[in-house]
């Protein structure tokens, strides 16, 4: 007698949530640490250089202005000089740096925020 082959619409949400979750415990348990360390590579990579718009631009901006901390406006400085050549700025698609300061420090406040539903 053959095995019934199960499909995800034969669990409930909670199931399919906790099946998933045993997943990727156990692939990351799984992985060895270069392996790891070559998909966390991919994904950050697909998150901060294959950005597709102002939203995702702008998230990107956000993380690598947390990551580097006080440092990232020499950083900056440093790309800047390095790379003056390239006069190929990009136009009013990204906002002046205080404009995006400001919209940084807004959306930190507005994710501070506690959302109704999640009581």
């Amino acid at each position: 007698m053959k095995k019934k082959s199960f499909i995800y619409s034969d669990l409930s949400k909670k199931q399919l949530e906790n099946l998933k979750e045993f997943y990727v415990q156990k692939k990351v348990e799984s992985m060895s640490h270069q392996v790891l360390k070559e998909y966390v590579l991919e994904i950050i990579s697909h998150q901060i250089i294959d950005t597709i718009g102002k939203e995702e631009e702008m998230e990107a901006w956000k993380d690598m202005s947390e990551f580097f901390g006080e440092k990232f406006e020499t950083i900056i400085l440093e790309i800047q000089t390095k790379y003056s050549y390239d006069k190929n700025v990009l136009e009013t698609e990204i906002d002046p740096q205080k404009q995006r300061l400001e919209l940084i420090e807004r959306n930190t406040i507005d994710n501070e925020k506690k959302d109704m539903w999640d009581e």
